[in-house]
């Protein structure tokens, strides 16, 4: 179980976050909402425990996580980033291998079983085709694709995602969230994923936390949190929900 307690970050004099609140349970899959800015890519980097919070505790199994040693930290938690770095033109294989790097000693080599875990997350995001390419060969799906995979390699109870379909057309969108579905189902993964589109969330995901102006104001189901109300107070446009599908009207 994740539990965010009373998180409070500030960048300066600028808070981003404020009394942030909430459980995540073993098995969720829950969509982080909200407007640009609203602090949604900081908590995730907060419970990563890759940003430190002025106030408030993350816990995991009520171990706070800036206890845990680096390499404890990735064998409980794997972070697929929005733009993952690209400049240094490892294979996807080479890619996805560093996924065993938490449970490999010091000047190890890497062993059959990793191999092993590492074809089978290809496998299992349709990347194993993509072995040898590297980022400049593949497209921004199949990067994304590999990026996941490296993080399945981890094998850690709990993944988090910032924006992993950002910049795909809607064909990859679907595509990713198909995936991330899939491994919640089979692999029973915790997943605390920032998306922008409203729709991906309300079809994709079970869980939602709505930010707004540094707080969270919702933690719930979906459909509880995508009424037409909290869609304008929030985002600030006109929405009706239409065979659960929202619609939005105006600006």
């Amino acid at each position: 179980m994740l539990s965010i307690q009373n998180v409070t970050y500030s960048y300066g004099d600028k808070e981003i976050l404020h009394d942030i609140t909430a459980t995540v349970n073993d098995g969720d899959f829950c969509a982080i909402l909200g407007p640009n800015g609203c602090g949604k890519t900081t908590l995730l980097r907060c419970i990563a425990n890759l940003t430190k919070p002025k106030e408030g505790s993350i816990t995991i199994n009520d171990t706070p996580v800036s206890t845990l040693p680096p390499r404890i930290m990735a064998q409980n938690i794997a972070f697929v980033m929005q733009h993952p770095q690209t400049d240094i033109d490892f294979s996807a294989f080479e890619t996805v291998l560093m996924g065993r790097n938490p449970y490999q000693r010091r000047l190890q080599n890497e062993s059959e079983q990793d191999w092993s875990i590492v074809e089978q997350c290809m496998r299992q995001t349709n990347t194993w085709h993509l072995r040898l390419s590297t980022p400049s060969q593949m497209s921004g799906g199949e990067l994304q694709r590999v990026m996941i995979a490296r993080a399945l390699a981890q094998q850690t109870p709990i993944l988090l995602l910032d924006e992993p379909t950002s910049n795909l057309d809607i064909a990859h969108q679907f595509e990713i969230m198909e995936l991330l579905r899939d491994i919640n189902h089979k692999k029973g993964k915790t997943i605390l994923i920032v998306v922008h589109d409203l729709n991906l969330a309300l079809r994709y995901c079970p869980e939602t936390m709505l930010l707004h102006d540094t707080k969270l104001i919702y933690k719930g189901p979906t459909r509880e949190a995508l009424t037409p109300e909290r869609i304008h107070e929030v985002f600030e446009v006109e929405a009706s929900i239409m065979d659960d599908y929202l619609k939005i009207d105006k600006v």
